[in-house]
Formats: C-alpha cells, sequence, structure tokens
C-alpha cells in the first residue's frame, strides 16, 4: 500500500513539475536588445509581453513608452533587471558571451539568434513565437514575407543586375559585403553588391571605392554628421567615382531596408526602387 502510495505521489508530482516547467518556458516578461527582434516580437503578435527594449528600437510606435535598458553593446544590466524579465532577447553580434553568462547565472533566458540571411529572420521569427506561445501566428509571418518576396522577385525577373555599392559610412567609408544580411538584399533586389571581397560590413579606403567602380551607390548613412547623398559628390576625391560624376547616387530613406526582421519584403521592394527607378 505505501508502495503504490509513493508511486502515486510521484507520478503526481512530476507531471506537475511538468506543466510548471512548460508554463515557465514561456516568457511572460520579455526585453529585447535590438530593433530586429522587437519588430518580429509585435510582428508575431508578442507585443504586450516586452516591457524594456534598447534605445534603437523605435517601430512599432508602441514601443516607445517603454523604458530603455540602453543599446546594442553597452546594455545597462541593473535597468534589465530591475524589470524583472523571464527573457532577455536580441541579435547576436554585438553582445559577448559574458552577457549571456550573466543572465544564465541570474537565471534570466536569455536568446541572441543570427540575422546575417533570411533564412536566420524566420529562425529568428520562429525562435521567439516558440518562446511566446506564438508559433502560429511566427508561421503565418514566415509564409506571408516568402510569398511578398517571391512576387518582388518576379516582378524584377527581366532586369538586368546593375552592380551596387551600400554604404553604411563615409567617414569611414562602410560598405555593405559578402556574406551579409545587405549582400542577400541586394540580390533579392535584383542587383550585384560591387564589394566582391571580404566579408560582412568591410571599410576601405577611397581608393578601393574608385577601383570598385560601382554602377550604383545607395548611401544609407542615418544619423547626425552623416554625408546625404547629394553632398556626395561635394567631398574630396568622390568626382572620381563613376556613379558620382554619373549622378547615380541615391540615398535611402526608409531605415526597414537596413533591419533584419518582418519587414525584409518593404526593404527588398525600397531598395528595388532605388535600384530599378
Amino acid at each position: 500500500m505505501q508502495r503504490r502510495h509513493f508511486v502515486t505521489w510521484t507520478i503526481l508530482f512530476t507531471a506537475l513539475a511538468s506543466c510548471k516547467r512548460s508554463a515557465a518556458s514561456k516568457a511572460q516578461r520579455i526585453v529585447s536588445l535590438s530593433p530586429s527582434t522587437t519588430e518580429a516580437l509585435f510582428a508575431i503578435g508578442a507585443g504586450p509581453l516586452v516591457v524594456g527594449r534598447s534605445r534603437y528600437c523605435n517601430y512599432p510606435a508602441s514601443v516607445l513608452h517603454l523604458p530603455q535598458v540602453g543599446g546594442y553593446v553597452d546594455p545597462n544590466l541593473e535597468a534589465i533587471l530591475a524589470l524583472a524579465p523571464t527573457l532577455v532577447t536580441g541579435a547576436r553580434g554585438p553582445l559577448g558571451r559574458s552577457f549571456v553568462d550573466k543572465l544564465e547565472r541570474l537565471s534570466i533566458a536569455s536568446y541572441f539568434p543570427e540575422t546575417e540571411s533570411v533564412t536566420n529572420i524566420e529562425s529568428m521569427l520562429l525562435g521567439l513565437g516558440d518562446r511566446t506561445g506564438h508559433r502560429g501566428d511566427a508561421e503565418d509571418i514566415v509564409k506571408r514575407m516568402n510569398g511578398r518576396l517571391q512576387a518582388t522577385a518576379e516582378r524584377l525577373r527581366a532586369l538586368s543586375a546593375p552592380r551596387v555599392l551600400l554604404l553604411y559610412g563615409t567617414d569611414p567609408i562602410v560598405a555593405a559585403g559578402k556574406s551579409s544580411f545587405a549582400d542577400e538584399m541586394l540580390r533579392l533586389a535584383r542587383a550585384s553588391n560591387a564589394v566582391t571581397n571580404g566579408t560582412g560590413y568591410p571599410t576601405m579606403g577611397l581608393e578601393h571605392v574608385v577601383v570598385l567602380d560601382p554602377d550604383v551607390i545607395v548611401n544609407a548613412t542615418f544619423g547626425e554628421g552623416m554625408d546625404n547623398a547629394s553632398k556626395l559628390a561635394e567631398r574630396a576625391g568622390w568626382n572620381k567615382v563613376r556613379a558620382v560624376r554619373e549622378g547615380r547616387v541615391f540615398e535611402l530613406h526608409d531605415e526597414s531596408v537596413l533591419r533584419p526582421g518582418p519587414r525584409l519584403p518593404e526593404g527588398v521592394e525600397a531598395l528595388a526602387k532605388i535600384v530599378h527607378p
């Protein structure tokens, strides 16, 4: 009899613990440290769970009232802990392993996925869906994204692919390199990347830009002190670049192009309109 009661209580305790773990696995309070993860959370319907954001998270507009907890590379751990999160998320790269280790020692779950490709972005959306109980919503978003990207590809199929230099900075010069999210976006917008060597977002000299000889320059340098497209030709040496001399420098105004998140299709379309006016 005692043995039977022991087995019964063991089964009940195991089931209860399993239920608690299942409930705990779904994030209830989320701090997001990158615009891409913040936008993804709101897109899949998990926006009400977000209790804190980075200073760069500004979409959708409803996030602006949320507390800020620093930026990509300088998150304020004290401010994060004050919000009692059950999940801290953001794009992988800016933060090192040491920050994740700190969260783990405090028993706070973290999720910092890669976002340097369309496949990565889809995985990020689904991963957040799993962690918030919005897997079905995330699958719907991914499906709609793929459909819109395919429709854009079909519209652009007959066009030639100009060689494009996508600039993220002009002093120093920082461009979209190979094997980056921006490189894939250029291909989706029916363009080829003028940068063929190096990976990520390489820094280069003006002499190298002249050698690259791009057909088009897309200037995506946002922020105070950055040159806009109209002023680029006025800077010393830039008139040696054929795209500058021939007036094929275009300023990018749509920040969605720069964000590896659920607005990816809109970003590709905005980039395509610039590259194929």
